[in-house]
């Protein structure tokens, strides 16, 4: 453990995670918009300089984050991660002090969350038929947040979508734990069972749908707070229920893990309430 490595690391990588997401939300702005899982929308972002530039930033920030892993505790490199929403909403320039503070508060809640949670366990094992009761809820949440995403314009819709990749994020780390295990027995082992091919599907799908989501608001705040929050919750759900994780139990963990989601729910709420307002006053500021 090098904690003088692991905490520069780490919010190094939120950093330019953040700068990720603003240049990939200002590259959406610039072309035709398009309905949600349509690969157009990539081929059109791949014409822009701007995003291409954000995936130059994402390997600056997966390289630094997995220089922080391995250098220091999880429980302590999640958190500083999590930062990486208030990076966002500075290099987005769409912010004043309450999109700051709602951004704070989620900031907080999150990494206050994970560090008072402390998941635990190791189970290196994962039947499919385990599997499908929470896959059936998952498909149907997914299924909600099209429909809505269809029929609502606006905020309604890209926090739709940005719920849908957040959560698809999150069963992707899962099951790419779970694939890596698998890959330390060898590349035969990974190959002959499902959840690679898993990861194969809902990775693509969750970025395809964090770049619509981007697209549907003027405001990055409230899809990027959406979605970092949902990645680490649902990777977490999927370890508890899945893999046989675990959170620390006793009344003052749990009374701090309510507490740290409390304030959590309310940074998104300032959130979808303040950041569209602000994106929509920036052209006016600007004449």
């Amino acid at each position: 453990m090098n904690l003088l490595v692991a905490v520069p690391a780490a919010v190094g990588g939120a950093a330019f995670f953040g700068l990720t997401s603003a240049l990939q939300h200002r590259a959406t702005q610039q072309v035709r918009r398009r309905e949600a899982l349509q690969p157009g929308l990539l081929v059109d972002l791949a014409q822009q300089r701007v995003w291409l530039l954000s995936l130059v930033a994402n390997a600056f920030g997966v390289i630094l984050q997995w220089v922080a892993l391995t250098t220091g505790p999880l429980v302590l490199v999640q958190p500083l991660l999590v930062t990486g929403l208030l990076f966002g909403v500075l290099f987005s320039g769409s912010f004043d002090r309450i999109v700051l503070l709602g951004a704070g508060l989620c900031v907080f809640g999150l990494a206050a969350f994970l560090l008072v949670a402390q998941p635990t366990g190791d189970s290196q094992e994962m039947t499919l038929g385990a599997v499908l009761p929470l896959a059936i809820g998952l498909f149907a949440l997914l299924a909600i947040c099209l429909v809505v995403a269809a029929r609502r314009p606006g905020n309604t819709r890209a926090l739709a979508l940005a719920v849908a990749a957040g959560v698809l994020y999150g069963v992707s780390a899962g099951l790419a734990k779970l694939a890596a295990e698998e890959l330390s027995q060898g590349i035969l082992v990974m190959l002959t069972h499902w959840p690679i091919y898993a990861v194969a599907v809902c990775g693509p799908v969750g970025f395809l749908l964090s770049q619509n989501a981007f697209q549907a608001e003027r405001a990055l705040a409230p899809a990027l707070a959406v979605i970092t929050i949902l990645d680490p919750l649902v990777g977490i759900g999927i370890g508890i229920l899945w893999l046989d994780e675990s959170l620390r139990s006793g009344v003052g963990p749990v009374i701090g893990q309510v507490l740290a989601l409390a304030a959590l729910s309310g940074g998104v709420f300032v959130l979808s309430r303040r950041a569209p307002m602000t994106a929509a006053k920036e052209p006016e500021c600007q004449r």
